[in-house]
């Protein structure tokens, strides 16, 4: 069974080819940037063939999604001869809501209720959908299947996830902690149980997905117990652009002070703050790293120690909230890939039974492994997530049941 995996951004299409046939081997993949614009670009690689970029025009999802179609049909790029080879199709969603506990089926009273959830989610939801309409164009009888960034974290308690608000705003708009990232936070959660020998469901464990987003997840015997994200993911972490944990008497105070509107506050907190706003240099770690060691510069520092102390917090009050932790794991692109990241963060939490082995972590980049001693009594775990291969393997489940 060949499964198409989708992951679609207001301006990018992300997408996998997944044949499940003797397990889950990816045989194509590639990414659209700058959909809506006239020199839209594709990059594509497949099992086989060579790595391949083209320039488009592609005026919106459903020309773009026809152009992924057409690719994977190339007879010389391609890896299918018919897109109804492609026998399911399977989508990230960032919101959903209370409403979806795991994945599901995409019918007219699913779509429905995802329409619900755009006011949750507007920066994510409207683009989720924009590939679902595309994929019901392009390939009608082909069934579809929604995996949703929020519900893996349906498992928290009421009293970590409400805020402290009057309960009728909740009753009334479902005001709360939803919590994002969620296929990664399950996905690398079992691998660390798979890869410690112990059984999921017996064990405590601190997921910390470290990227441009952020975001860190409290495992409690196999069920997300809390996570840093809320409402929105503008909360927990400090990210790329996005500020993270913010005194909103601070905010309404910028807000008042620099006369802001809803877009203006918006953007402040999502694409102003974060290592950009208090470094100056750059959304990108990489580049702020640069900045900090090799330039000295004082701000780019500063970005970095905030960024580390953010992270380390979260873990210490997990840590505490679970009743203890067995193992902590990096993931995400700056988790996978940033041995300094993590050395920063794990430094200091000998307290808590966390002995880090510099020399497992130097230079280790996008590889599963153990980067604690032997005889830590916390394991500390690098694992690449795959977010993608649990929206095939759910949507696989999906089609056979």
């Amino acid at each position: 069974m060949k499964i198409l995996v989708l992951n679609c951004g207001s301006s990018s299409i992300k997408y996998q080819l997944f044949d499940m046939t003797t397990g889950a081997d990816v045989i194509a993949k590639g990414i659209i940037e700058r959909v809506g614009l006239e020199n839209a670009e594709l990059k594509h690689e497949a099992t086989g063939k060579e790595k391949h970029k083209s320039i488009h025009v592609v005026p919106d999802h459903t020309i773009g999604i026809d152009l992924i179609l057409k690719t994977l049909m190339d007879p010389v790029l391609g890896v299918i001869k018919d897109k109804y080879e492609i026998k399911a199709v399977g989508h990230r969603v960032v919101h959903g809501g209370e409403t979806f506990s795991g994945s599901v089926m995409i019918t007219k009273a699913v779509v429905d209720k995802m329409e619900e959830c755009v006011d949750l989610a507007p920066l994510h939801n409207p683009a989720n959908l924009k590939g679902i309409y595309a994929m019901q164009k392009l390939l009608p009888e082909v069934p579809q299947c929604g995996t949703f960034d929020t519900a893996f974290h349906q498992t928290m308690p009421e009293h970590t996830y409400l805020y402290a608000l009057p309960y009728e705003l909740y009753e009334k708009y479902k005001i709360r902690r939803y919590g994002f990232h969620g296929a990664s936070h399950k996905f690398v959660s079992m691998q660390a149980a798979e890869i410690l020998g112990k059984k999921y469901e017996d064990i405590n464990i601190i997921t910390c997905h470290l990227g441009n987003g952020a975001s860190i997840a409290a495992v409690k015997k196999g069920k997300s117990y809390d996570t840093s994200m809320g409402l929105t993911p503008v909360e927990g972490l400090i990210m790329g652009t996005r500020c993270g944990d913010l005194d909103l008497g601070a905010f309404m105070y910028i807000i008042d002070k620099e006369k802001l509107d809803m877009n203006g506050a918006s953007n402040l907190i999502n694409k102003k703050s974060g290592v950009l706003g208090i470094s100056g240099v750059s959304s990108d770690m990489r580049d702020i790293e640069d900045a900090s060691w090799n330039k000295g510069n004082k701000r780019a520092t500063l970005a970095l120690d905030m960024y580390f102390y953010r992270v380390k917090k979260y873990i210490g009050a997990y840590a505490a909230a679970m009743g203890g932790v067995d193992a902590i794991v990096f993931t995400g692109g700056i988790g996978e890939n940033g041995p300094e990241t993590r050395e920063a963060i794990c430094s200091g939490l000998e307290f808590m039974g966390v002995e880090f082995n510099p020399q497992a972590n130097d230079k280790l980049r996008g590889k599963v492994a153990d980067i604690s001693k032997p005889e830590s009594r916390v394991k500390v775990l690098v694992i690449p997530t795959n977010e993608e291969l649990v929206i095939a393997q759910d949507t696989m489940a999906i089609i056979n049941s």
